[in-house]
C-alpha cells in the first residue's frame, strides 16, 4: 500500500527516541548529586532502552498513528505503550545488567519519558490544530456520502491534523435534514468553487460503477480538484496494491502522478530549498542592490512586482518579480506583449534575460513555488483559460515553477493566440504525468543553457 502511514510511523518513532534519549540523558546528568542511584554500564542500559522502545513501538505502533476522538485517546495509547515498554525495559535490564543497576533509575528515566512524550504531543497537536484553523497547507474536503463510511472519515480527518485535511460539509442526495449537507450531488461543481475545495472523498456506492467513475473524474479534472474513492470493504482493499491512505482508511487514486509520492515531494522541496538558497546567497545577495538602482533611475515606482497568481491546489499566492515596466493600472489585466511601451529599457533588459524573474527563489524558499514546474499564470489567465482547455487546472495539482519543461521547449512569454497556451499545458501535462528528479536537473541544466529541448532532441 503507497501510502503516508509508513512515514508517520517511522518520524513518530523518530521523535519518541529522541524523547527517550534525552530522559536517559536527564537522569544521567542528575545521577552525581544522587548517590543512592547505583548506574553501572550506561552504555549497555542506553543501548538496551533504545532497543527495546524499538520493540515495544514496532508491536503497538499501529494502534498508535491515528485517533478517533480528542487528545484523550492520544494519552491513553501513549500510558499503554510506555506501560508495556517499562515491562519491557525492566526485564531486558534484569537479563543482561548487573543486578546492582539501580530500578530507581530506570523509573525516574520512564517518568521523565512519559512526562516529556505527553507534552510534545499535545503541543504537536495543539500547533496542527492552530494551522489547520488559521488555513496553514490545509486541504478543503468535501465528502461525497451520507452513510457510516463518511461519518467514520469525517471523524478521523477531524481529529487528526497531522493528515492535513479540513472537513467542510457533505454532498448528498438525502441528507436535507443535516446541518453538515451543504448541497446535492447535481451541485457539486457550484459547491466546489464556492467552498475552495481541493479534495473530494467518495463513499457513496453508486460511484462503484466505472463510467459514473470516469465522469466524475472528468469533471474534478475540469474544475481543478483532487479525487480519492474510499471503499466501504476495507480489510479487502488493505491487502491490495497501489493504494494510499488517510489514516486508518484506505483510498483508492483513480488518477495518481509520481508527486502524490510523499518521498518524491520530499526529494523534491530538499532540492528547491538548497538550489533558492544558494541562488539567493550567491548572486541575488550582490545583484539585488545593483537591479534596484537601476529599476529605480529607469521609473519611479518599488523595485520588486507584486502579483496574485494560481498556485497549487488553485491557491492564490503572492508572486514576486523585478519591476520591468512602468506604474500602470493594467498589469493584472493585460499580459507584456512585443515592443509592449508599458516596458521600461532596464525592464527589456531584464526580461530578455529572465533576470525579472529571480525573486521568485524567494517564492521557492516560501513553499510557494518550486524550481521546475507549470509556470504560474494571472489569476485572469486561469479563470479565462480554464473554460477554454478543457483540463488546464490539472496543471494545478503541483507547484508551480520558475521554469518548465514546457519553457524549454520554446513555449514561453506571449500567448496572444489560444494554440500557444494549449501547447504549454500539454507539455506541463506530460511533465506532470512523467515527473523524476532526473528530469528536473535537466531542465534546470537547458535553462540555463538557454537552449531548446526539442532542436536538442533533433
Amino acid at each position: 500500500m503507497e501510502s503516508n502511514e509508513a512515514e508517520l510511523k517511522f518520524l513518530y518513532l523518530a521523535f519518541d527516541m529522541i524523547i527517550l534519549n534525552i530522559a536517559v540523558f536527564f537522569m544521567y546528568s542528575l545521577s552525581p548529586s544522587l548517590n543512592f542511584l547505583n548506574i553501572p554500564e550506561k552504555s549497555l542500559f542506553l543501548l538496551l532502552s533504545n532497543l527495546s522502545y524499538v520493540i515495544t513501538y514496532s508491536l503497538f505502533s499501529v494502534k498508535n498513528l491515528y485517533f478517533h476522538d480528542d487528545f484523550s485517546n492520544r494519552l491513553k495509547r501513549i500510558t499503554n505503550r510506555i506501560f508495556i515498554f517499562s515491562l519491557t525495559i525492566f526485564v531486558s535490564t534484569h537479563l543482561f545488567l548487573s543486578i546492582q543497576f539501580s530500578n530507581l533509575f530506570i523509573v525516574g528515566c520512564l517518568i521523565f519519558f512519559y512526562v516529556g512524550d505527553v507534552i510534545f504531543y499535545f503541543c504537536l497537536y495543539s500547533y496542527l490544530k492552530f494551522r489547520r484553523n488559521k488555513g496553514y497547507y490545509i486541504h478543503r474536503v468535501l465528502i461525497i456520502g451520507l452513510n457510516d463510511m463518511s461519518v467514520f472519515l469525517r471523524k478521523l480527518i477531524n481529529n487528526n491534523p497531522t493528515l492535513g485535511y479540513e472537513f467542510v460539509g457533505y454532498v448528498s442526495d438525502n441528507g436535507d435534514d443535516d446541518i453538515d449537507v451543504l448541497g446535492r450531488l447535481d451541485e457539486l461543481v457550484p459547491l466546489v468553487t464556492k467552498n475552495q475545495i481541493d479534495f473530494l472523498f467518495v463513499t457513496h456506492s453508486s460511484f462503484n460503477d466505472l463510467n459514473k467513475s470516469k465522469e466524475l473524474l472528468a469533471t474534478c479534472n475540469r474544475i481543478g480538484v483532487r479525487l480519492r474513492f474510499v471503499p466501504e470493504n476495507q480489510y479487502w482493499f488493505k491487502t491490495s496494491m497501489n493504494m494510499e491512505s488517510v489514516g486508518s482508511l484506505a483510498v483508492i487514486n483513480p488518477q495518481q502522478i509520481p508527486l502524490d509520492d510523499i518521498q518524491a515531494r520530499l526529494v523534491k522541496r530538499v532540492f528547491d530549498i538548497i538550489f533558492s538558497l544558494i541562488v539567493i546567497f550567491f548572486i541575488i545577495s550582490w545583484l539585488f542592490p545593483v537591479i534596484s538602482v537601476l529599476i529605480k533611475l529607469s521609473s519611479t515606482g518599488p523595485v520588486f512586482f507584486r502579483q496574485k497568481r494560481t498556485g497549487i491546489n488553485n491557491r492564490a499566492f503572492t508572486c514576486l518579480k523585478f519591476r520591468s515596466m512602468s506604474m500602470n493600472k493594467d498589469a493584472d489585466e493585460i499580459q507584456a506583449t512585443s515592443g509592449d511601451s508599458r516596458i521600461t529599457p532596464i525592464g527589456r533588459f531584464l526580461r530578455k534575460s529572465n533576470l525579472d524573474e529571480f525573486p521568485q527563489f524567494f517564492n521557492v524558499l516560501f513553499g510557494q513555488m518550486s524550481i521546475v514546474g507549470p509556470r504560474p499564470h494571472m489569476l485572469k489567465h486561469t479563470e479565462q483559460y480554464s473554460t477554454l482547455i478543457e483540463f488546464y487546472r490539472v496543471r494545478h495539482y503541483i507547484k508551480p515553477g520558475i521554469t518548465g519543461w514546457a519553457q524549454v521547449n520554446g513555449y514561453r512569454g506571449e500567448t496572444d493566440e489560444l494554440w500557444k497556451m494549449e501547447k504549454r499545458v500539454e507539455f506541463d501535462m506530460k511533465y506532470l504525468d512523467n515527473w523524476t528528479f532526473w528530469w528536473d536537473l535537466r531542465i534546470v541544466v537547458l535553462t540555463f543553457l538557454g537552449k531548446n529541448a526539442l532542436k536538442n532532441a533533433g
